[in-house]
């Protein structure tokens, strides 16, 4: 594949891996340069369930969203939502129904871009630049303001990106600062990479830690125990709590996908 560059956005570094764009090329997007699936590549030499990993967590997305439409939830921000690819949170939601309203965040300025071009015309659908690690200028943001009402519920979404913020920089405050912007019967969903209890899968997974090591994401691994101290006291995890995405709530024509127990998720109440 060559690359073109007309597209991206100006101050953009095509030659550093972008997690946003990593992922786009795990789920077969298109959205991504040769340093991106060159990373990607090495991630899955070093650690071949990689991109199981990847689609079970992106099922996990969608059954999630589809449950708490079914519970009432109209309104969803996803920080950390990456490049469009199949079943957007808005697809999903506005299947259920059409006036859910949805405000995309990401990092990446290329995610942003192309956010900004799937959406327009659905004015139920919003797209930021923001950084979890800044909740208050996400959660202060006119466009987010503008399209959300925090005084009814609403379901924040941090799917894959919690394990890309460091214990230094507060990821239980995050969680906790979210909670507060949220009314009753708001929710937080979340994803992160746990850890491999078998001796192979301990050392590709340090593998995998190291590469992200040279990103300007590193890589995170957490256990259950400590995915449910960032969710704090702000929220109350619902059943059946951190578990495997395949683990969640899985649909009866996913019953015989392969576990996934790295893949690990939660969805949790506004207390």
């Amino acid at each position: 594949m060559t690359d073109s560059y007309d597209w991206v956005p100006e101050g953009v570094d095509v030659t550093v891996p972008d997690a946003s764009r990593v992922y786009d090329y795990a789920l077969g997007g298109l959205h991504n340069f040769e340093v991106d699936r060159e990373f990607w590549n090495r991630t899955e030499t070093a650690f071949p369930g990689a991109g199981l990993v990847a689609r079970a967590n992106r099922a996990f997305l969608g059954r999630a969203v589809r449950w708490l439409s079914a519970r009432g939830v109209r309104q969803f921000l996803d920080i950390g939502s990456g490049i469009p690819t199949l079943g957007n949170v808005h697809e999903v939601a506005q299947e259920a129904s059409p006036d859910a309203r949805v405000v995309y965040v990401d990092i990446d300025p290329i995610a942003v871009e192309q956010s900004r071009s799937l959406l327009a015309g659905n004015s139920y659908a919003r797209v930021i630049q923001g950084d979890l690690r800044d909740p208050e200028s996400i959660l202060t943001h006119p466009e987010v303001l503008e399209l959300l009402d925090f005084s009814r519920p609403v379901a924040v979404l941090t799917v894959a990106v919690l394990h890309f913020v460091p214990d230094s920089a507060g990821p239980r405050a995050i969680v906790e600062r979210l909670g507060k912007a949220l009314a009753p019967g708001g929710y937080l969903v979340l994803s992160h990479i746990g850890p491999d209890d078998s001796p192979a899968g301990r050392a590709a997974q340090e593998t995998v830690r190291r590469l992200y090591e040279g990103t300007p994401t590193p890589l995170v691994i957490r256990d259950p125990d400590e995915i449910a101290e960032i969710v704090g006291d702000a929220f109350e995890i619902v059943e059946p709590g951190v578990v495997a995405a395949t683990d969640w709530h899985p649909d009866p024509d996913e019953a015989d996908d392969p576990p996934q127990p790295t893949a690990l998720v939660a969805v949790a109440r506004k207390r």
